[in-house]
Formats: C-alpha cells, sequence, structure tokens
C-alpha cells in the first residue's frame, strides 16, 4: 500500500525530546536507528554454489544524539543527570512519540561566546533496561505510538 505524499512529515519543527530538563531547548536531533544485528554464517559443506546467511533474532534500538540550546546557570542539573537510567520520550512533529529507557553519555557544552546562544550535544544511549538510576532492569522494548 502506498503511503499518502500528505500524511508525511515534511518539517521536523516540533519534535522535542524529554529528559526531565525544560531548560534544554533542541535545535536538531538524530532519532535512533534499527538494527539487527547483523548476520549469522550458516554456509554449510553442503553449500554448492553461495555461502548462506540468516537474521539475528534480537534487535538494537541505537543511540540519539541531539544539539540544544541550554542555560549554562543549570549546567550542574544537567551534569548530574549523565549516567543516569530513566525514561526518554522523543515526540515527534506529527505528535506520534518513541518512549523508550537509555542515558545520558554525553554531555558536551561548546563554546561560550559573546553574542552566541551557548548549545550543547548530547549523546544518549538506548539500555532497553527499565531500572532507575545506575541499577539494571527488566528488559523494555521502545514503545511507538
Amino acid at each position: 500500500m502506498a503511503q499518502v505524499l500528505t500524511d508525511i512529515v515534511m518539517d521536523g519543527q516540533s519534535t522535542t525530546i524529554s529528559l526531565d530538563s525544560a531548560t534544554l531547548q533542541v535545535i536538531s536531533l538524530s532519532p535512533p536507528s534499527i538494527s539487527s544485528g547483523g548476520e549469522i554464517d550458516v554456509t554449510t559443506m553442503d553449500n554448492a554454489d553461495w555461502r548462506t546467511k540468516a537474521p539475528k533474532k534480537l534487535h538494537e534500538l541505537g543511540e540519539v544524539s541531539f544539539s540544544a540550546l541550554y542555560d549554562p546557570a543549570q549546567i550542574g542539573t544537567h551534569l548530574s543527570g549523565v549516567g543516569v537510567n530513566k525514561s526518554i520520550v522523543i515526540t515527534f512533529a506529527d505528535a506520534t512519540t518513541l518512549t523508550f529507557y537509555g542515558w545520558v553519555d554525553s554531555f558536551s557544552p561548546s563554546e561560550i561566546s559573546e553574542g552566541e546562544a551557548p548549545t550543547v550535544d548530547v549523546t544518549i544511549i538506548v539500555s532497553n533496561q527499565n531500572g532507575s538510576g545506575t541499577a539494571g532492569g527488566t528488559e523494555t522494548a521502545p514503545v511507538y505510538a
């Protein structure tokens, strides 16, 4: 079935990410990739002409990265959240959401200079575990709704 062109989101404006921080204002965001993790080589001595492969069973949700404006006076709040597993929600421009568990792995402020808004590059690792803080938890699949 063909997708109707008018149903495709043409502009990412209004895409947001929820990290328990209202002071980060997203400039650009790279959503996570989805991977099956490559192939399993199932070639045997019975193969006559071709090597054969099979897909792996488990999936992986890749990392998320974004750039944002931030308030340097709030940097302590942001740094205390690095390495803390929590529920994260990306809300896309059409109001659909992707909810998953993960943590901020990297919070990298750019140079602060006169006449320029302070920005930060953030990288999030997806854990797929519903534990909070630094504890593990139960395997929890991402939810797209």
